[in-house]
């Protein structure tokens, strides 16, 4: 694709500024495609199960929650042997995302990618390694470091659609994806896209990586039983499960997306980010970073707390980690959080790293299209040292509806390092049904 030369962009005016979610993609522990893991959601299957390599028989965590669905059944052999796994699956989740979106059309100039990992292709490099110290450095991939860089996914999405706007990869640790889709927003707000393909992908289910959570003590350490380990706000609940993935996400302007008649999910009304300056893996236990990351993403949506209708909470099943974002949450939205429900996913799909918060943004994306809160798993005793209006909240046992004229939701992705983004989604402001009936894509059930 040959790429003119444009004008310096100018911000947009009126309503182009408002920016919405045309195409959805999600390739993670429920499904291959974003629909499936929907499905999976509502039906509360867990994606979490027993790591079948020998070498996690050495290891005293022994479970994990790989992607359902292997990329070699989705791809090329050339596009197996140079992309590294989480190359894979972030181009996978991007053609379904583009796809869904009607594959819009728009210059290259005008078409941009934001897509992150937490830790690139960390697993690529380490096999590589130990082809190095098995048989030499001959036999060591040529492709070696492009599998290994962190802005390999968002490089070979480029790629392949032909975005030449920008590409931007923010190193964000967990909290990856969710910065990627406010960078991407804020691409299209500052007039320098129409289009983007935002979002983040991890694959980390790596001996060294499992090795070295389980040595934090982050991980669950439930081996006999995978899928009761992830247990957000449960008074047992012993560490995060480990998993992998990709969320992209088709972001426009409004008027760009009304030009061609497309299905809009939601719009991406608002991003907040924060640093707590308190401890490289452990949060602040007052919550006062994760507060601020909210009321900001609140205050540039334009929304009051009263708006949020739903909260897709980080909540990895930590002790630490569920404590400060539940003292957060009453902090910003009430000590009953205005009556809005929470739906704690990584119960089911387990903890994505940096795709955790671009697969959440897709889920909780859905969770306005259909009105439809997915259930948290695993439940069971309640930790009573936890705020009760935000025990109160949890969607437990099945899928829970959506107060009718639901506006919006918050979907939150803390990090190692401090790092705290929430999004603010809200429910179109152009009518559905008017957008559905012309929109090129498939929809989402």
């Amino acid at each position: 694709m040959t790429v003119g030369h444009a004008a310096d962009p100018v911000p947009p005016p009126g309503d182009d500024r408002e920016v919405v979610v045309t195409g959805l993609g999600a390739y993670s522990p429920l499904g291959g495609d974003a629909p499936a893991t929907w499905n999976a959601l509502l039906r509360g299957v867990s994606g979490v199960r027993r790591i079948e390599a020998k070498w996690a028989d050495e290891l005293p965590v022994r479970i994990a929650a790989p992607v359902a669905l292997e990329p070699a059944e989705r791809l090329a052999k050339h596009e197996l042997r140079r992309l590294g796994r989480v190359q894979q699956l972030a181009l996978l989740a991007a053609r379904e995302a583009w796809a869904d979106a009607g594959a819009p059309e728009t210059p290259p100039e005008r078409f941009g990618v934001a897509v992150s990992s937490g830790g690139g292709g960390v697993g690529s490099l380490l096999d590589q390694y130990d082809v190095l110290r098995e048989r030499g450095w001959q036999r060591v991939s040529p492709l070696t470091l492009p599998m290994y860089m962190a802005n390999g996914p968002a490089a070979w999405v480029s790629l392949e659609f032909g975005a030449a706007a920008e590409l931007h990869a923010p190193a964000s640790a967990c909290a990856s994806g969710a910065d990627a889709l406010a960078r991407g927003r804020e691409l299209i707000r500052s007039g320098q896209a129409d289009v983007v393909l935002a979002g983040g992908a991890d694959a980390m289910i790596h001996p060294v990586v499992v090795a070295g959570f389980a040595a934090m003590r982050a991980l669950s350490r439930r081996n006999d039983d995978p899928k009761g380990a992830a247990r957000p706000f449960d008074v047992a609940r012993d560490g995060f499960v480990l998993g992998e993935g990709a969320g992209i996400m088709v972001l426009e302007s409004a008027g760009h997306a009304a030009g061609r008649g497309a299905r809009v999910y939601a719009e991406l009304a608002g991003a907040g980010r924060s640093a707590d300056a308190h401890h490289i893996a452990n949060p602040d236990p007052s919550g006062a970073g994760a507060a601020r990351a909210m009321r900001r993403a609140l205050a540039d949506a334009g929304a009051a707390p009263g708006e949020i209708a739903h909260v897709n909470v980080h909540a990895t099943g930590t002790p630490m980690g569920d404590a400060a974002e539940a003292e957060a949450l009453c902090q910003v939205l009430g000590p009953d959080l205005g009556n809005a429900s929470v739906s704690a996913t990584k119960s089911l799909t387990g903890h994505l790293l940096g795709a955790g918060g671009a697969v959440e943004a897709v889920i909780t994306a859905l969770t306005l299209h259909h009105g439809l809160a997915p259930p948290t798993a695993n439940v069971d005793e309640p930790d009573t040292a936890l705020p009760d209006g935000v025990l109160r909240a949890v969607v437990r046992g099945q899928a829970g509806a959506l107060p009718e004229g639901a506006a919006a939701a918050l979907s939150n992705s803390f990090a190692f390092g401090g790092q705290n983004v929430s999004l603010v989604l809200r429910r179109p402001r152009r009518p559905l049904d008017a957008v559905n009936r012309t929109s090129p894509g498939p929809v989402h059930a």
